[in-house]
């Protein structure tokens, strides 16, 4: 075995690995650790605002020629091709940032690219061996890129002529006569394809947002028939069964009531089957007005709600005062049932809770949502007056989930010395 090894181990396996050697050294794990980090936050600046990537690039390549350009022949400001020159750079300047700004408008894009392409021409044939070919290359680039063939085809033809005009007057070499405007087509050209493959993509998001819009519509219809079959069934189940029901309790209260009087059981039969057949006939409608909010054919909201505070008050002439605020539009089924079951179960509580005390229902309307409220006055202690069956305290409980499904809230407690039961639901 040689010394401080083992000779079974492969002559390559004792090199360092790069990643345990970098932990073993802190001050290299940390360096790396940061570029990576900073590596990931570029990345992901840039990803999501796009935009802001082309602005700092454009405004390093302005800020490269501004700088650059007075550095080369002619110098700025001497004789007339340094006027010139200072001239060209000055107009370069300004419609570049004229197009930075107002770049969303496509008047102004096309303005400021064709003042831009003819100042960028007029400075590269005046400087040829500065980086004024730059300001040609963006601008026929993004002239391809972002307006239409004809256009940006005649914004790199003017480029293309303000510099052969230049050039040839200054007496630009020809290589660089020739291949300054082979660049510049050779990018408007690269735009071009990128302006293809934009409206492409674009295409492909418009055809996916409709596939979606129809695919949510035949999901909706196919939830909308499935509803009404459901509906259907119910009803046909419901409203079998209980006017069986009733009909079969009409038949016996028929028969005790010829049966001879003074039996004091055959009032109480009487009275419970009364109060059967009143149940049956409520139970009836319930279902009627459930399976009506499933096929989407319910009554307004607020005819529903004017109509439950008359029964309540015929019911127990008690006097009940329904008010409207807001302007009434129409809501959806689920939203519906809800404002309804709301206001049914707490005109039940106040019955239990505080019987023979008016009851005032309000139903609010927004943009946004709609609002319940119930109010009546709390039965003031030691109020001799009979109270009905405190129930078991499930009915908020249940409301305040039914609420919650609904995507909406309920609140229930005194108020200024009332009880109020207030609903607010998205509609």
């Amino acid at each position: 075995m040689p010394p401080g090894g083992d000779d079974r181990l492969h002559p390559r396996s004792t090199r360092v690995n790069p990643v345990a050697g970098a932990a073993r050294q802190p001050g290299r794990y940390v360096e790396g650790v940061a570029r990576s980090d900073s590596a990931r936050s570029l990345t992901r600046a840039l990803n999501s605002d796009p935009r802001r990537a082309v602005l700092a690039v454009r405004t390093l390549v302005l800020v490269g020629v501004l700088i650059t350009v007075p550095l080369t022949n002619p110098h700025l400001g001497v004789g007339s091709g340094g006027i010139t020159a200072a001239i060209a750079l000055g107009v370069t300047a300004a419609a570049w940032v004229f197009w930075q700004v107002f770049e969303r408008s496509v008047p102004c894009t096309v303005a400021a690219l064709t003042v831009l392409g003819l100042a960028g021409g007029v400075l590269a044939g005046l400087s040829p061996l500065s980086p004024a070919l730059a300001v040609g290359c963006v601008v026929t680039s993004a002239a391809g890129v972002r307006l239409s063939t004809e256009v940006s085809l005649a914004i790199t033809a003017a480029t293309v002529a303000a510099f052969l005009a230049t050039g040839i007057a200054t007496g630009v070499p020809t290589e660089t006569l020739v291949g300054y405007p082979f660049a510049w087509i050779g990018l408007w050209a690269f735009g071009l394809t990128r302006h293809a493959y934009l409206l492409r993509a674009e295409q492909a998001e418009q055809t996916l947002a409709e596939t979606r819009r129809a695919r949510e519509a035949e999901t909706h219809a196919a939830a909308l028939a499935e509803r009404g079959r459901i509906a259907r069934e119910i009803h046909d189940v419901l409203a079998h069964s209980l006017a069986a029901v009733s009909v079969n309790l009409q038949a016996a209260e028929g028969l005790l009531a010829t049966l001879p009087d003074g039996n004091p059981e055959l009032g109480k039969a009487i009275e419970c089957i009364d109060r059967a057949g009143v149940l049956t006939r409520e139970g009836l409608a319930e279902a009627r007005r459930a399976i009506q909010a499933l096929r989407g054919d319910t009554a307004p909201l607020a005819d529903q709600l004017s109509a439950l505070a008359k029964e309540w008050a015929a019911d127990g002439d008690v006097p009940a005062d329904f008010s409207v605020t807001g302007s009434a539009r129409p809501v959806s089924p689920e939203a519906g049932l809800t404002a309804f079951r709301t206001a049914q179960e707490a005109l039940t509580n106040a019955r239990k809770h505080a019987p023979g005390q008016p009851v005032r229902i309000s139903l609010e309307f927004s943009p946004e949502d709609i609002a319940v409220s119930v109010l009546n006055p709390m039965r003031a202690v030691g109020d001799g007056r009979p109270r009905g069956d405190a129930g078991t305290g499930y009915g908020l409980k249940g409301l305040r989930e039914r609420a919650v499904l609904a995507g909406g809230t309920l609140d229930a407690g005194p108020v200024d010395g009332e009880w109020r039961v207030y609903l607010r639901i998205p509609a």
